[in-house]
């Protein structure tokens, strides 16, 4: 018999995967030419060619040592080099004392919040959210707290921010462009969240930590610029990988980037180091490291992603279906036709259309699309909409 808490959790756990496994059904079934797998957030376009070019060099150098140990923190040239491009789109002076290599975003929230959270202790989140966070904050104990988001712009609600900050709040996890809706958060809102962070912070004798998950950061469209967190926030941690800016998520690689604001920022990075070691992750991969401090400059061409999203987009608008445009990220999500976004879910899958409740993001009545797909998937994918669109009229 497996834990108790492992079993209540798989329960619960994202019905992304589930999704995932009713397309393969589905492929089994028709072909795959003929299912729109719009479940998960797998980048299509392949990794840009600087990429596989340095993976290639890499391999044929045979160096000595290349697949070995390092510091838990990472190559300090790949850190380096990490807090050379923040420093330069930021103004900040960070250097490689201030980075962590992690596996991936994901592996980096773990170590942050297993440095900073104590049992019950708190981190708030805004609806629609990535759904691990849930277990990612129950692995250590926290306690997660939702919070709504203005349904009309998913920005987050100030006021309800305001009053639910209390002090056992530790963290605050931000997650600009945003998955599932890609909405950026605006520069003007995160300064009036900085402003309610101080002064709680002023109000209760406490350190909150303003976590920024942004492995979507090189994904933004129509112009619109990325607000620079840790020039916002004084006690901020971004946490960032290249999943998705290089089209690398089976690679898991990523890191955190520490303030050089916050206190004792040493002790921090220790304290994530130590974290990385003992949750088993030990040290970033390191041939990936290596990749990435050759190629980091060549990201994915976000025009694709662009392209796609305005093909669907328009589509779903045409249709009836209400949505807010997304500004970055590669995700869409709309609201369902009917109230229930589990019943939506398995109308549209007998147009073989696989997609995620919004439930999932603890944002029930909507549903997310993951335009990061073939064009023909897209494109073959419109007729099955207008189907499903037309079952509602």
């Amino acid at each position: 018999m497996i834990a108790e808490k492992i079993h209540r959790n798989l329960q619960q756990a994202s019905l992304i995967r589930a999704m995932f496994e009713e397309g393969e059904k589905l492929r089994a079934i028709y072909g795959a030419d003929k299912v729109f797998d719009f479940s998960l957030g797998n980048p299509d376009p392949e990794p840009p060619k600087e990429v596989k070019d340095s993976l290639r060099k890499l391999v044929m150098e045979d160096r000595p040592g290349l697949h070995g140990y390092m510091n838990n923190a990472g190559y300090p040239e790949t850190r380096e080099k990490i807090a050379e491009a923040i420093n330069k789109e930021t103004g900040k002076k960070l250097s490689a004392q201030h980075i962590v290599m992690t596996c991936g975003a994901g592996g980096a929230l773990n170590i942050t919040l297993k440095t900073i959270l104590n049992p019950g202790e708190e981190v708030i989140v805004f609806t629609p959210y990535f759904g691990e966070y849930t277990f990612y904050i129950d692995n250590y104990s926290g306690t997660m707290v939702e919070l709504p988001s203005n349904p009309d712009t998913f920005e987050p609600d100030l006021a309800q921010l305001e009053k639910s900050i209390t002090p056992l709040t530790k963290a605050i996890i931000i997650n600009s462009p945003n998955n599932p809706t890609g909405v950026v958060y605006s520069e003007q809102l995160l300064k009036e969240m900085a402003r309610i962070v101080d002064c709680k912070e002023e109000k209760f004798h406490t350190t909150i930590y303003v976590i920024s998950d942004e492995p979507y950061s090189k994904l933004v469209y129509d112009g619109i610029k990325l607000p620079y967190i840790l020039n916002i926030f004084r006690h901020s941690v971004l946490v960032n990988s290249f999943s998705k800016s290089h089209s690398l998520p089976g690679e898991r690689i990523g890191f955190v980037a520490v303030n050089d604001a916050i206190e004792n920022p040493k002790e921090f990075v220790d304290g994530l180091s130590f974290s990385n070691r003992i949750l088993g992750y030990v040290n970033a991969p390191a041939l990936f490291q290596r990749v990435i401090t050759d190629s980091m400059e060549k990201v994915v061409d976000k025009a694709i992603y662009e392209e796609r999203r305005d093909i669907l987009y328009n589509h779903l608008i045409s249709l009836g279906f209400s949505c807010v445009k997304p500004q970055g990220a590669f995700y869409l999500f709309p609201k369902t036709l009917i109230p229930d976004d589990i019943e939506f879910k398995n109308r549209a899958l007998k147009h073989n259309l696989v997609v995620v409740p919004g439930r999932s993001f603890g944002c029930p009545g909507y549903f997310r699309i993951s335009y990061c797909v073939g064009r023909d998937t897209i494109t073959n994918s419109l007729p099955a909409f207008s189907a499903l669109a037309e079952e509602f009229k």
